[in-house]
Protein backbone atom coordinates (compact mmCIF):
# COMPACT_ATOMS: atom_id res chain seq x y z
CA UNK A 1 0.00 0.00 0.00
CA UNK A 2 1.35 3.42 -0.96
CA UNK A 3 -0.29 6.41 0.70
CA UNK A 4 -0.55 10.44 0.24
CA UNK A 5 0.54 12.72 3.13
CA UNK A 6 -2.84 14.30 3.96
CA UNK A 7 -3.65 17.78 4.41
CA UNK A 8 -4.40 18.13 8.04
CA UNK A 9 -0.57 17.13 10.50
CA UNK A 10 -0.68 15.68 13.24
CA UNK A 11 1.11 17.06 16.21
CA UNK A 12 4.59 15.85 16.71
CA UNK A 13 7.48 16.74 19.56
CA UNK A 14 10.56 16.07 17.90
CA UNK A 15 11.86 16.90 22.01
CA UNK A 16 10.54 13.86 22.47
CA UNK A 17 12.47 11.78 20.48
CA UNK A 18 15.80 10.46 21.92
CA UNK A 19 18.41 9.56 19.14
CA UNK A 20 21.34 6.65 19.71
CA UNK A 21 24.32 6.65 17.62
CA UNK A 22 26.37 3.22 18.54
CA UNK A 23 30.43 4.07 17.07
CA UNK A 24 33.01 1.66 16.58
CA UNK A 25 36.29 2.98 15.41
CA UNK A 26 34.35 6.09 13.68
CA UNK A 27 36.02 8.37 11.27
CA UNK A 28 36.22 11.57 13.31
CA UNK A 29 35.13 13.93 10.51
CA UNK A 30 32.09 12.38 9.72
CA UNK A 31 31.31 11.56 13.55
CA UNK A 32 31.13 14.73 14.21
CA UNK A 33 28.64 15.78 10.96
CA UNK A 34 26.59 13.04 11.78
CA UNK A 35 26.49 14.28 15.51
CA UNK A 36 25.65 17.86 14.29
CA UNK A 37 22.93 16.93 11.71
CA UNK A 38 20.88 14.86 14.67
CA UNK A 39 21.82 17.26 17.84
CA UNK A 40 19.49 20.21 16.54
CA UNK A 41 16.55 17.73 15.21
CA UNK A 42 15.96 16.02 18.62
CA UNK A 43 15.81 16.28 22.38
CA UNK A 44 18.66 14.07 23.12
CA UNK A 45 21.12 11.94 22.00
CA UNK A 46 22.80 8.65 23.39
CA UNK A 47 26.13 7.70 21.82
CA UNK A 48 27.46 4.22 22.86
CA UNK A 49 30.81 3.48 21.87
CA UNK A 50 31.34 -0.02 21.47
CA UNK A 51 35.34 -0.65 22.08
CA UNK A 52 36.65 1.85 19.99
CA UNK A 53 40.40 1.46 19.76
CA UNK A 54 42.68 4.25 18.76
CA UNK A 55 39.63 6.90 18.77
CA UNK A 56 38.96 9.19 21.55
CA UNK A 57 34.99 9.63 21.04
CA UNK A 58 34.24 11.34 24.52
CA UNK A 59 37.01 14.41 23.03
CA UNK A 60 35.19 14.21 19.55
CA UNK A 61 31.53 14.51 21.44
CA UNK A 62 33.32 17.65 23.48
CA UNK A 63 30.73 19.37 26.51
CA UNK A 64 27.94 19.84 24.13
CA UNK A 65 24.38 19.61 26.18
CA UNK A 66 22.01 17.07 25.67
CA UNK A 67 24.57 14.16 24.82
CA UNK A 68 24.94 10.69 26.98
CA UNK A 69 27.91 9.00 26.32
CA UNK A 70 27.79 4.98 27.15
CA UNK A 71 31.02 3.37 26.81
CA UNK A 72 32.17 -0.69 27.03
CA UNK A 73 35.47 -1.30 27.20
CA UNK A 74 35.76 -4.38 24.25
CA UNK A 75 32.88 -4.99 21.41
CA UNK A 76 29.76 -6.24 23.26
CA UNK A 77 28.10 -6.29 19.61
CA UNK A 78 25.57 -3.87 17.31
CA UNK A 79 22.28 -5.47 19.56
CA UNK A 80 23.91 -5.30 23.10
CA UNK A 81 24.50 -1.46 22.17
CA UNK A 82 21.38 -0.69 21.28
CA UNK A 83 19.42 -2.52 23.65
CA UNK A 84 21.71 -0.43 26.28
CA UNK A 85 20.89 2.55 24.78
CA UNK A 86 16.98 2.07 24.63
CA UNK A 87 17.32 1.28 28.13
CA UNK A 88 19.10 4.39 28.49
CA UNK A 89 16.63 6.49 26.75
CA UNK A 90 13.53 4.71 28.75
CA UNK A 91 15.16 5.60 31.95
CA UNK A 92 15.21 9.19 30.49
CA UNK A 93 11.48 9.49 30.04
CA UNK A 94 11.50 9.77 25.80
CA UNK A 95 8.76 8.73 24.42
CA UNK A 96 10.29 7.97 20.89
CA UNK A 97 14.33 6.44 19.81
CA UNK A 98 15.76 7.50 16.87
CA UNK A 99 18.30 4.80 15.77
CA UNK A 100 21.48 5.62 13.61
CA UNK A 101 24.65 4.85 12.25
CA UNK A 102 28.21 6.45 12.71
CA UNK A 103 27.91 7.15 9.19
CA UNK A 104 24.66 8.34 8.13
CA UNK A 105 23.94 12.15 8.00
CA UNK A 106 20.58 13.92 8.45
CA UNK A 107 18.96 15.90 6.27
CA UNK A 108 17.32 19.16 7.97
CA UNK A 109 13.91 18.68 9.13
CA UNK A 110 13.92 14.94 8.92
CA UNK A 111 13.08 13.82 12.37
CA UNK A 112 9.81 16.66 12.25
CA UNK A 113 9.01 14.46 8.54
CA UNK A 114 9.35 11.18 10.11
CA UNK A 115 7.72 11.57 13.58
CA UNK A 116 4.30 14.04 11.16
CA UNK A 117 3.72 10.71 9.51
CA UNK A 118 4.19 8.11 12.68
CA UNK A 119 1.58 9.92 14.64
CA UNK A 120 -0.67 10.24 11.31
CA UNK A 121 -0.08 6.62 10.52
CA UNK A 122 -1.02 5.68 14.50
CA UNK A 123 -4.20 6.64 14.15
CA UNK A 124 -5.07 3.58 11.76
CA UNK A 125 -2.79 1.42 12.25
CA UNK A 126 0.16 -0.24 14.61
CA UNK A 127 3.05 1.16 13.49
CA UNK A 128 6.54 -0.23 14.59
CA UNK A 129 8.74 1.74 12.82
CA UNK A 130 8.86 4.53 9.87
CA UNK A 131 12.24 5.60 7.96
CA UNK A 132 13.88 7.64 5.64
CA UNK A 133 14.87 7.37 2.31
CA UNK A 134 18.68 7.68 1.82
CA UNK A 135 20.81 8.46 -0.85
CA UNK A 136 24.56 6.11 -1.02
CA UNK A 137 27.06 8.60 -0.04
CA UNK A 138 29.35 7.05 -2.36
CA UNK A 139 27.28 6.66 -5.63
CA UNK A 140 24.20 9.51 -4.64
CA UNK A 141 22.02 6.49 -5.90
CA UNK A 142 18.36 6.60 -4.04
CA UNK A 143 17.68 3.22 -1.82
CA UNK A 144 14.83 1.57 -2.51
CA UNK A 145 12.54 0.36 0.35
CA UNK A 146 11.53 -3.59 -0.30
CA UNK A 147 8.54 -5.87 -0.25
CA UNK A 148 9.35 -8.93 -0.48
CA UNK A 149 8.36 -11.36 -3.20
CA UNK A 150 9.32 -14.24 -5.18
CA UNK A 151 11.33 -14.90 -6.98
CA UNK A 152 12.50 -11.44 -6.80
CA UNK A 153 12.01 -8.48 -4.16
CA UNK A 154 9.59 -5.25 -5.11
CA UNK A 155 11.85 -2.48 -4.53
CA UNK A 156 10.06 0.61 -4.65
CA UNK A 157 11.34 4.44 -4.43
CA UNK A 158 8.33 6.30 -4.70
CA UNK A 159 8.33 9.82 -4.82
CA UNK A 160 7.31 13.47 -3.39
CA UNK A 161 4.79 13.15 -0.26
CA UNK A 162 4.74 9.32 -0.46
CA UNK A 163 4.76 6.94 2.06
CA UNK A 164 5.24 3.61 1.65
CA UNK A 165 4.24 0.94 3.18
CA UNK A 166 7.35 -2.04 3.53
CA UNK A 167 8.25 -5.49 5.36
CA UNK A 168 11.87 -4.18 6.05
CA UNK A 169 13.43 -0.77 7.23
CA UNK A 170 17.45 -0.74 7.81
CA UNK A 171 18.30 0.10 11.75
CA UNK A 172 20.20 3.28 10.40
CA UNK A 173 17.20 6.61 10.49
CA UNK A 174 14.56 4.49 11.58
CA UNK A 175 11.89 6.36 14.53
CA UNK A 176 10.63 4.05 16.50
CA UNK A 177 7.98 4.13 19.79
CA UNK A 178 8.89 2.84 22.64
CA UNK A 179 5.69 1.32 22.77
CA UNK A 180 6.91 -0.32 20.05
CA UNK A 181 9.77 -2.09 21.37
CA UNK A 182 7.82 -2.68 25.12
CA UNK A 183 5.05 -4.87 22.34
CA UNK A 184 7.66 -6.63 20.10
CA UNK A 185 10.66 -6.37 21.71
CA UNK A 186 14.58 -5.58 21.65
CA UNK A 187 16.99 -6.37 19.38
CA UNK A 188 18.29 -10.08 19.52
CA UNK A 189 21.68 -9.66 21.41
CA UNK A 190 22.79 -13.39 20.25
CA UNK A 191 23.01 -12.30 16.37
CA UNK A 192 25.68 -9.73 17.42
CA UNK A 193 25.71 -7.45 14.49
CA UNK A 194 24.38 -8.41 10.86
CA UNK A 195 20.76 -9.24 10.20
CA UNK A 196 19.23 -7.77 13.65
CA UNK A 197 17.03 -5.03 11.89
CA UNK A 198 16.21 -8.17 9.22
CA UNK A 199 15.03 -9.99 12.66
CA UNK A 200 13.22 -7.43 14.28
CA UNK A 201 11.14 -6.48 10.86
CA UNK A 202 9.97 -9.95 10.83
CA UNK A 203 8.79 -10.00 14.69
CA UNK A 204 7.43 -6.81 14.18
CA UNK A 205 5.04 -7.60 11.43
CA UNK A 206 4.04 -11.33 12.67
CA UNK A 207 3.16 -9.17 16.12
CA UNK A 208 0.82 -7.15 13.25
CA UNK A 209 2.63 -3.84 13.47
CA UNK A 210 3.22 -2.05 10.36
CA UNK A 211 6.50 -0.33 8.74
CA UNK A 212 6.46 2.84 6.40
CA UNK A 213 9.22 4.32 4.21
CA UNK A 214 9.14 7.86 4.55
CA UNK A 215 10.00 9.36 0.85
CA UNK A 216 10.07 12.99 2.00
CA UNK A 217 12.33 12.21 4.69
CA UNK A 218 15.64 12.17 2.81
CA UNK A 219 19.21 11.47 4.36
CA UNK A 220 23.21 9.87 3.64
CA UNK A 221 24.20 6.41 4.15
CA UNK A 222 26.50 4.05 3.22
CA UNK A 223 25.86 0.08 3.48
CA UNK A 224 29.18 -2.25 3.59
CA UNK A 225 32.62 -0.70 3.42
CA UNK A 226 32.74 -0.91 -0.29
CA UNK A 227 30.69 -0.07 -3.41
CA UNK A 228 31.63 -1.27 -6.52
CA UNK A 229 30.22 -0.60 -9.97
CA UNK A 230 28.41 -3.65 -12.06
CA UNK A 231 26.90 -4.01 -14.94
CA UNK A 232 24.35 -6.41 -13.84
CA UNK A 233 23.11 -4.30 -10.81
CA UNK A 234 22.59 -0.31 -11.31
CA UNK A 235 22.99 0.02 -7.55
CA UNK A 236 26.41 -1.50 -7.48
CA UNK A 237 27.84 -4.53 -6.00
CA UNK A 238 28.37 -4.12 -2.03
CA UNK A 239 31.20 -5.33 -0.37
CA UNK A 240 31.58 -6.05 3.29
CA UNK A 241 34.90 -7.25 5.09
CA UNK A 242 35.75 -10.85 5.59
CA UNK A 243 34.61 -11.34 9.11
CA UNK A 244 31.18 -9.33 8.65
CA UNK A 245 30.75 -12.59 6.05
CA UNK A 246 30.81 -14.80 8.71
CA UNK A 247 27.85 -12.90 10.82
CA UNK A 248 26.39 -12.68 7.40
CA UNK A 249 26.16 -16.04 6.63
CA UNK A 250 25.49 -17.28 10.14
CA UNK A 251 22.89 -15.22 10.92
CA UNK A 252 20.70 -15.50 7.51
CA UNK A 253 20.62 -19.32 8.23
CA UNK A 254 19.74 -18.95 11.94
CA UNK A 255 16.91 -16.72 10.41
CA UNK A 256 15.64 -19.47 8.20
CA UNK A 257 14.58 -21.55 11.16
CA UNK A 258 12.28 -19.02 13.24
CA UNK A 259 9.03 -19.30 12.78
CA UNK A 260 8.38 -15.91 12.16
CA UNK A 261 10.49 -15.32 9.18
CA UNK A 262 8.37 -14.97 6.35
CA UNK A 263 8.94 -18.21 4.10
CA UNK A 264 8.53 -16.06 0.71
CA UNK A 265 11.99 -14.23 2.15
CA UNK A 266 13.64 -17.64 2.65
CA UNK A 267 12.84 -18.77 -0.81
CA UNK A 268 14.25 -15.57 -2.46
CA UNK A 269 17.17 -15.13 0.33
CA UNK A 270 18.56 -18.78 -0.45
CA UNK A 271 20.05 -18.02 -3.85
CA UNK A 272 21.14 -14.80 -2.65
CA UNK A 273 23.36 -16.20 0.04
CA UNK A 274 24.42 -18.77 -2.75
CA UNK A 275 25.38 -15.92 -5.19
CA UNK A 276 27.33 -14.08 -2.29
CA UNK A 277 29.21 -17.18 -1.36
CA UNK A 278 30.06 -17.55 -5.32
CA UNK A 279 30.99 -14.32 -6.08
CA UNK A 280 33.20 -13.56 -2.44
CA UNK A 281 34.40 -16.81 -2.93
CA UNK A 282 35.82 -16.70 -6.66
CA UNK A 283 35.85 -12.83 -7.75
CA UNK A 284 37.39 -10.70 -4.85
CA UNK A 285 39.83 -10.90 -2.38
CA UNK A 286 41.30 -12.12 -0.45
CA UNK A 287 39.28 -15.11 -1.59
CA UNK A 288 40.40 -17.75 1.03
CA UNK A 289 39.83 -15.87 3.55
CA UNK A 290 36.59 -14.55 2.45
CA UNK A 291 35.72 -18.06 1.48
CA UNK A 292 36.80 -19.59 5.13
CA UNK A 293 35.05 -16.56 7.00
CA UNK A 294 32.00 -17.80 4.84
CA UNK A 295 32.04 -21.00 5.09
CA UNK A 296 32.28 -21.11 8.67
CA UNK A 297 29.47 -18.80 9.26
CA UNK A 298 27.21 -21.38 7.37
CA UNK A 299 28.43 -24.26 9.61
CA UNK A 300 27.53 -22.28 13.07
CA UNK A 301 24.32 -21.15 11.45
CA UNK A 302 23.46 -25.05 10.65
CA UNK A 303 24.16 -25.80 14.09
CA UNK A 304 22.52 -23.58 15.66
CA UNK A 305 25.69 -21.51 17.31
CA UNK A 306 25.23 -17.48 17.94
CA UNK A 307 27.13 -14.71 19.95
CA UNK A 308 30.64 -13.08 18.91
CA UNK A 309 33.15 -14.30 16.22
CA UNK A 310 34.64 -17.23 17.73
CA UNK A 311 38.07 -17.55 18.88
CA UNK A 312 40.43 -18.43 15.95
CA UNK A 313 38.73 -16.35 13.42
CA UNK A 314 39.70 -12.67 14.89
Amino acid sequence: MTSQMPAARAAFDAHRVCAVIVTYGPDPELLRRVVDSVLQQVGHLVVFDNGSRGVDVQALLGAAPGISLLASPHNVGLGSALNRSYEQAQSLGFDYVLLMDQDSVLEPGMVDVLGTALVELAVNERIAAVGPQFRDARSGMLAPFVRFGFPFNHKLRGGPGQRISCDFLITSGSLVPMSALRDIGAMDESLFIDNLDMDWCFRAKRSGHALYGICDAQMSHSIGEELLPSRAKPDGVIVHKPFRLYFIMRNRVLLYGRAYTPRVWIAQDVPRLLLKLVGNGLFLAPRWIRLRFMLKGLWDGIRGRAGPLPPGHR
